[in-house]
C-alpha cells in the first residue's frame, strides 16, 4: 500500500518560536506577550477542559490573576484525574547533586531521548522552567521525599546518568495531584473558577474559525449542553487506551482532542506511542488493563531472562551464570536504566526470541535480590513499598522473594493536537496541555518528564500564553446561547448520539474496542512494518464498518449509560487508530518508539532519515469528514509539515551502550 493513496501534503507550517538561540527564546518571547490588565481580566471566560496536572494547574492560576474559568472534568471530583497514575517522580534541572546536571544537560538528555524529533526551543522551556514547578509544588503542599538534613531527594530515571527526579515514593502523581486539586478548589471556594463534574466534552464550538466553546454531556443525567468563553483550554490527556490494554485508567479516551481534530485542529505525530518496559504483563485473554510498575524500581532491580530459551526452572533455581542480564549486557553505560523506547524492544526481542518467563512466557523479570542483600529489606520497602505491595496485591506473589515480571505495554502518547510555541493549535483560541499535545518528548518520553511537563504547561505557560491571546480579543462577546452555530453543534451533537443509539446491532461497543486493541498491538506495536500496517488500515476499516452497522447500545440518551459513553469514546478511537496507522506508514524511517523493522542497524537499533523526516507530522482532517461517520475519508487526511531544526544539540544517532 502506497502512502499517497492515503493521504495528501499540504503546506508546510512554523512552530512560531522565535528566531535565534533556542536557549533564550522563552524568555525573549516572554517580553513580547500582551498583557491583559487585572481591570479587564474578569471580563473574560476561558474553558479548561480536564482537572490533571495540566488543568488543574492552569484553572487555579487563571483563576488566582482574575479570569473567570469554567472547568470541566467526567471525574466526580478533579483530584481523581489520572495524573495521580504516575508512580515514580519528576524531573528538574535543578543541579543539587554536584553530578554535573545542568540545564543544558537536560535539554541533550531529552531532546536525544525523543530521538531528534521534538522542538528544540520547547524543551529549553521545560528544562528552565523545571526549577520553579519544583518550589511551587513544595510550596503548595507535595510531600517530597528529603534527605537527612532537610533538602529535596532525587533519584535517577531512564535515559539519563544523573539524579534529577524528585519523588514522594512510588506515589509522585497522587501527590502532586491533591496538591494541584486543592489549589483549584481554592479558586472554586473564591468564586474564579466554576467547576463542572461528571461532564464530558463530546465537541468544540467554533465560531468564525476562532474556539469559542465546547459542547458536553452530563453522565449523570445525560442532559447535553453548550458552554462559551473566549479561549478554550484542553488538558485532556492522552490516547493509549487506543490500545484497549494500557496502563491508562479504563475510562481515559481521546474523544475531547480527536473531535477537536474534527472541527479542524492539526494533530501531530499520532502514531508516536510509548511501550512502557515495565509494564505487568496480560495474564489472561479476558484482562481488561495492563498495570504499570514505575520505572524508579529500575534504579534497584535487574532486568533479566533465562539465558537458554524455553528454561522452565523457577527463578530461584537459575544460577546467574545461566542468566542474560541482556540491558546490561547490551546497554552498559545506562544498563537497567536504558530509555523505554529501547528497553521496551530489548525486551520484545527476547520474548520473541523464546526467553519469555511467565505461565504464558510473555514477560521477563525484574529482580531484587542484589538490592535487597546490599540494602536490606527495610531500605527498598521505604524507597518501593507501595509499589510491591500493589504488586503483590495484582499477581499473589511476593517481590521480596520472587522477582516482578513484566513486559512492554502502551502507556503514553508522544502524539497530540499540534501546538505552536505558545501551545496554542492550529484553531486560534484552542490551547492544548499536558499529554493532550505533542509538545516537548518528539518520539521517545524520559521517564519522569510526563508530570514535568503538564506542571510546566497548567503552571507556567499557559498562565502566560493565553492572556496575550486574550489581549487581542478585548472588547469581544463569546457567542450566546441561541447563537446559530451554539444551536448548529448541540444539534450534530445530539444527531451523533442518536445515531449510535439507533444502530441497534448485537456487539457492545468493549467487544469492539478490544477487537481494535489487537489489530494495534499487532500493526502498530513496539515494532512496524509496511505490510503489517497496511493490513492493519484494511482491518481497521472493516471493523470501523461492522461498527456503524452491528453497534449495539443498551439504554437511552437522558440517564447514566456508561455503554453509551464507551460507544462514543470507541467511535473517535476508530478514527484515530487509522490516522495512527496512515501516520506510521507514512513516516519511512525508525526513531524513538517508532520502529519501522525495514530502518534498523546491523545490531537492531531504530535508524533515522534526517534527509527525508526531520519535521514533525501534523495531519488536517479529510476534507468530507473523518471515519467516525463511516470509512475513510474522501482524499485522506493532509499532512503538513513543521520542520525541525537542532542547533544546541547536534543531530547524531543515539547511543547508550557507552
Amino acid at each position: 500500500m502506497n502512502p499517497d493513496q492515503l493521504r495528501t501534503v499540504g503546506a508546510p507550517l512554523h512552530s512560531g518560536a522565535p528566531d535565534g538561540d533556542p536557549a533564550t527564546a522563552w524568555q525573549r518571547r516572554l517580553l513580547d506577550y500582551r498583557l491583559v490588565s487585572p481591570l479587564n481580566r474578569r471580563k473574560f471566560t476561558v474553558i479548561v477542559v480536564g482537572t490533571g496536572l495540566a488543568g488543574a494547574g492552569c484553572a487555579a492560576a487563571l483563576g488566582e490573576l482574575g479570569y473567570h474559568v469554567e472547568s470541566f472534568t467526567f471525574h466526580d471530583a478533579p483530584r481523581r484525574a489520572h495524573s495521580v497514575a504516575a508512580q515514580g517522580g519528576i524531573n528538574a534541572a535543578r543541579g543539587r547533586k554536584v553530578d554535573n546536571d545542568s540545564v543544558a544537560r537536560f535539554v541533550k538528555d531529552t531532546v536525544k531521548g525523543g530521538d531528534f524529533r521534538a522542538r528544540e526551543a520547547d524543551v529549553y522551556r521545560l528544562a528552565q522552567e523545571s526549577s520553579r514547578v519544583i518550589d511551587h509544588m513544595n510550596a503548595i503542599g507535595a510531600p517530597f521525599a528529603r534527605e537527612y538534613g532537610g533538602s529535596l531527594a532525587t533519584r535517577s530515571f531512564g535515559g539519563v546518568q544523573v539524579s534529577r527526579t524528585y519523588y514522594t515514593r512510588g506515589q509522585t502523581g497522587q501527590q502532586l495531584q491533591i496538591a494541584a486539586s486543592q489549589a483549584l478548589l481554592r479558586q472554586v471556594a473564591a468564586g474564579t473558577v466554576n467547576l463542572h463534574t461528571r461532564a464530558e466534552m463530546l465537541d468544540l464550538i467554533v465560531d468564525g474559525g476562532r474556539a469559542v466553546g465546547v459542547v458536553t454531556r452530563n453522565l449523570v443525567t445525560g442532559e447535553i449542553s453548550a458552554t462559551t468563553g473566549h479561549a478554550v483550554v484542553l488538558a485532556t490527556g492522552g490516547y493509549g487506551n487506543v490500545f484497549f490494554r494500557s496502563t491508562l485508567a479504563r475510562n481515559s479516551n481521546a474523544s475531547a482532542t480527536w473531535r477537536a481534530h474534527e472541527r479542524g485542529a492539526l494533530f501531530a505525530s499520532p502514531s508516536f506511542i510509548q511501550f512502557h518496559p515495565t509494564a505487568l504483563p496480560v495474564n489472561s485473554e479476558w484482562q481488561s488493563k495492563t498495570i504499570l510498575m514505575s520505572e524508579s524500581l529500575r534504579n534497584d532491580g535487574r532486568i533479566w531472562v533465562p539465558a537458554t530459551a524455553g528454561d522452565d526452572r523457577e527463578p530461584g533455581d537459575i544460577p546467574d551464570a545461566d542468566r542474560d542480564y541482556y540491558l546490561e549486557r547490551m546497554y552498559p553505560a545506562f544498563g537497567n536504566l536504558s530509555p523505554r523506547d529501547v528497553s521496551s524492544r530489548a525486551a520484545r526481542t527476547q520474548i520473541d526470541a523464546g526467553h519469555g518467563v511467565g505461565p504464558l512466557k510473555n514477560s521477563v523479570y525484574l529482580d531484587f535480590r542484589d538490592a535487597l542483600e546490599r540494602l536490606g529489606k527495610d531500605t527498598i520497602a521505604q524507597r518501593y513499598g507501595n509499589l510491591f505491595a500493589m504488586y503483590r496485591d495484582a499477581t499473589g506473589e511476593d517481590p521480596y522473594r520472587v522477582p516482578m515480571r513484566i513486559a512492554p505495554g502502551a502507556h503514553f502518547s508522544m502524539g497530540g493536537l499540534w501546538s505552536d510555541f505558545d501551545q496554542m493549535a492550529s484553531i486560534p483560541g484552542l490551547f492544548v496541555a499536558g499529554e493532550a499535545g505533542w509538545a516537548y518528548h518528539g518520539a521517545n518520553r524520559l521517564g519522569a518528564n510526563s508530570l514535568l511537563s503538564a506542571c510546566v504547561d497548567g503552571w507556567f505557560t499557559l498562565p502566560m500564553s493565553v492572556p496575550n491571546y486574550l489581549a487581542g480579543q478585548l472588547g469581544t462577546q463569546a457567542p450566546g446561547p441561541d447563537d446559530p452555530v451554539v444551536r448548529e453543534t448541540l444539534a450534530e451533537v445530539t444527531a451523533r448520539v442518536d445515531r449510535l443509539l439507533a444502530i441497534g446491532g448485537t456487539q457492545g461497543p468493549d467487544r469492539f474496542h478490544r477487537r481494535l486493541g489487537d489489530i494495534l498491538y499487532r500493526g502498530v506495536g513496539v515494532s512496524r512494518s509496511a505490510a503489517g500496517l497496511a493490513a492493519a488500515i484494511g482491518e481497521i476499516d472493516e471493523l470501523t464498518a461492522e461498527f456503524w452497522t452491528d453497534l449495539r447500545v443498551a439504554g437511552g440518551p437522558g440517564e447514566f449509560n456508561q455503554e453509551l459513553e464507551k460507544a462514543g469514546r470507541v467511535a473517535d478511537f476508530l478514527g484515530l487508530a487509522r490516522l495512527m496507522c496512515i501516520d506510521a506508514l507514512d513516516r519511512d524511517e525508525s526513531c524513538g518508539a517508532h520502529f519501522r523493522v525495514e530502518h534498523q542497524s546491523a545490531d537492531g537499533e531504530a535508524q533515522r532519515d534526517d534527509e527525508r523526516w526531520c519535521f514533525v507530522s501534523a495531519w488536517e482532517p479529510a476534507a468530507s469528514g473523518s471515519s467516525e461517520r463511516g470509512g475513510p475519508g474522501g482524499g485522506g487526511p493532509v499532512r503538513r509539515d513543521e520542520p525541525l531544526e537542532f542547533t544546541a544539540v547536534p543531530l547524531a544517532t543515539r547511543n547508550y551502550k557507552r
